[in-house]
């Protein structure tokens, strides 16, 4: 039954991360083919990822305490068969806690480790799935006899009016292992789900607090950004017909407001009213055509995300802006000031900030 409930987190885990993945650094042939709606859609699934991953961690020490002495049986193996399994097992086992350890951490922006996390945590996703795929298979007759015993059993007990036996040391483990997944999971939920926010006691952001009402992973002190002048400031776009904008002339053009979220790679997400011009009619300005891409590029140039890239169908939503404004004030400068890019069901990272340049990608 434990291996039932982790399987299911490790899967919805493994699914959700595969999106996320995607949408921060897509595939050639998707690349101008990734949804831009819902809206929400990111802050769903980015937020399933980490509810499950941490639900995951209670039940994989529940897990390996219910097998640890046949991880350590001796001698370790009696076949060539049996060597196969328990090196999977070896596989399964030490990915599955690197995975779980490192992305835990990431929640709280702690990266102890010389290695890349995102690319890190994606191949041992697949190293995680697969070795869990191959225990499956190899413990697949032991699976389908211990199913088959189960039904057998409570079919007896159903004919003999009996109830089904209950070990009471069983039953026990496993409430106990299920109001631990339970608990993680309403004091670190509330980051995402707002009707669990009272609750929000061990998550590392409470989306409702920080400038403006909203969380900030880099700052401008720590971007270097701190002391921009929107009077000096400047937009170019580049494109077939190049141009540049002030602050005040990109504030006298249409503005338009839209409700969409912020949603982050470490689970939080929070909503907010951003106000700006279309990305899409800055670009048609510049003579670029429906099907073109953008660079967004930062004032920001000391951090990972400094040039970022912009799929098509985010250039074409209506909703992809250009903000100036956050509910109703102008963006503090944490938040990006003078402009920042806010586009619907796109991973937080990628909500450029500082934005000082726009390139049109034919």
């Amino acid at each position: 039954m434990i291996g039932r409930w982790l399987g299911a987190a490790f899967v919805v885990c493994f699914v959700t991360g595969l999106f996320s993945h995607t949408l921060q650094d897509p595939p050639g042939w998707l690349r101008d083919h990734l949804p831009s709606r819902p809206v929400n859609g990111y802050r769903v699934t980015q937020g399933l990822h980490v509810i499950s991953g941490i639900a995951a961690i209670p039940l994989l020490g529940a897990k390996l305490w219910t097998v640890y002495p046949r991880l350590f049986a001796w001698p370790p193996a009696k076949s060539v068969l049996q060597a196969l399994e328990r090196l999977g097992i070896v596989l399964l086992v030490g990915s599955a806690l690197l995975e779980v350890f490192t992305g835990l951490l990431n929640t709280l922006q702690w990266y102890p480790w010389p290695f890349p996390f995102r690319q890190t945590h994606f191949w041992l996703a697949w190293i995680a799935i697969g070795g869990l795929l191959l225990h499956i298979g190899a413990k697949w007759p032991e699976i389908g006899a211990n199913w088959r015993r189960v039904r057998a059993e409570a079919g007896a007990a159903a004919g003999s009016g009996a109830g089904p036996a209950v070990v009471p040391g069983r039953r026990a483990f496993l409430g106990g292992v299920a109001l631990s997944v339970l608990t993680v999971t309403l004091v670190t939920a509330g980051q995402t789900v707002p009707w669990l926010r009272r609750l929000d006691l061990l998550a590392p952001r409470r989306p409702d607090i920080g400038p403006q009402g909203l969380p900030v992973n880099r700052t401008a002190q720590a971007a270097g950004t701190e002391r921009v002048s929107g009077a000096d400031w400047r937009l170019v776009v580049a494109g077939p017909r190049p141009y540049t904008l002030t602050l005040a002339e990109l504030a006298a053009l249409p503005q338009h407001t839209a409700r969409l979220p912020i949603s982050c790679v470490e689970g939080w997400s929070a909503s907010a009213q951003w106000t700006g011009v279309r990305v899409r009619d800055l670009l048609a300005r510049a003579g670029a055509d429906g099907s073109a891409r953008v660079r967004v590029v930062s004032l920001d140039q000391g951090g990972a995300y400094g040039v970022t890239e912009m799929e098509a169908s985010y250039v074409r939503d209506p909703l992809t802006l250009l903000a100036l404004r956050v509910n109703g004030e102008v963006l503090a400068a944490d938040h990006g000031y003078p402009a920042r890019i806010i586009a619907p069901n796109r991973p937080g990272v990628l909500q450029t900030k500082w934005v000082s340049r726009l390139e049109v990608i034919a």
